[in-house]
């Protein structure tokens, strides 16, 4: 994991317009959220594993299942999950175990960040500081 310093950082919105805002640019709310913190995930490539681009936030009025939450956002960072190839060694045999463990697991759930992916990700991260904080 390797942190992005942006003008971002403390910013508060609605989560809706942030939505609004970064889901047509290729950001998804990460699947690590719960009702007081999430994230805004871009996946920057898979070819060496995934790089994603994380912009993580904080519930500072309301729940996030809720309308009219307001978020602060914090510290951006770039994170890389490398993948074994092929299927998971430790896959049980069995028709509803196999529809579920069918993917391998992480090789290394926090490998290191290529230098060209930190690049983007500062580019990505000055983008959103020019659209969110005009």
């Amino acid at each position: 994991m390797i942190e992005i310093p942006s003008k971002l950082e403390g910013k508060t919105f609605l989560l809706n317009v942030l939505e609004q805002e970064l889901k047509p640019l290729g950001y998804v709310i990460g699947g690590n959220w719960d009702y007081d913190h999430g994230s805004f995930d871009y996946k920057m490539a898979d070819d060496v594993g995934y790089q994603f681009l994380r912009i993580p936030f904080i519930a500072i009025d309301g729940q996030l299942d809720s309308y009219g939450a307001t978020v602060e956002l914090k510290r951006p960072y770039v994170l890389c999950h490398k993948y074994q190839r092929g299927l998971d060694d430790n896959v049980h045999i069995g028709n509803i175990n196999a529809s579920f463990n069918q993917f391998s697991e992480p090789e290394d759930p926090d490998a290191t960040v290529p230098d060209q992916y930190v690049a983007m990700a500062k580019t990505l991260v000055k983008d959103l500081e020019e659209r969110l904080l005009r």
